[in-house]
């Protein structure tokens, strides 16, 4: 029997790529913005494309803040990219702009002149402690970044993995069922589809 995965539409950034993504490793995937759809759900995807204040007002809109939080550790979730960042408590991204909460700590802007803002492209992923969201993938494996801010866990217990950009930043955070990457996965090939995957099967 499939797993159902409901990815939350809050309206912004194209999410059929992950859709796909996650249906190519087994789900059974709707995106939906129904409250209902989303608390039926086996496990849930919160993604994120753009600035972090649109993401989270697109969430706001569709009534799911407190949905997400009320979720949260209850049953499998996933954070992708913004939607990682979302999980913590604020980003100071054009202002400061208040995120869920869910964990400790904040998102902040790549402050390094050596490299060029935004991150996009190919780094690794150095793994820091057991998650199974990274079960069959290698420390130093490859993951494709798109991003200006990243997230600064104030628990160091949730960091699963980093990455080198200048800066070392937070590339997955887990705790319990709670589980976020920065990287795009559906552009990561096959470590991103080994991610997706293992929350599908594992999660």
């Amino acid at each position: 029997m499939k797993c159902n995965v409901v990815i939350i539409d809050h309206g912004v950034g194209n999410l059929r790529s992950v859709e796909k993504a996650l249906a190519s490793v087994g789900a059974n995937v709707v995106l939906s913005n129904d409250l209902d759809t989303i608390m039926s759900a086996d496990k849930v995807v919160l993604p994120g494309v753009g600035a972090f204040g649109d993401c989270m007002n697109g969430l706001q809109d569709i009534g799911a803040s407190e949905l997400v939080c009320s979720l949260a550790f209850k049953k499998p979730l996933l954070g992708i990219c913004v939607g990682m960042q979302m999980f913590f408590e604020y980003s100071d991204e054009l202002g400061v702009n208040k995120g869920l909460g869910i964990l400790p700590g904040i998102v902040t802007r790549f402050n390094d002149t050596s490299v060029r803002v935004p991150h996009t492209g190919w780094n690794q992923v150095d793994i820091r402690s057991n998650n199974i969201l990274l079960d069959g993938i290698s420390t130093g494996s490859y993951a494709y970044f798109n991003h200006s801010y990243y997230c600064v866990p104030n628990d160091l217990d949730d960091v699963v993995s980093d990455t080198e950009y200048g800066d070392v930043f937070c590339s997955v955070v887990g705790r319990g069922n709670l589980y976020g990457i920065q990287c795009h996965p559906e552009k990561s090939q096959d470590v991103g589809l080994q991610i997706l995957q293992n929350f599908v099967e594992k999660g």
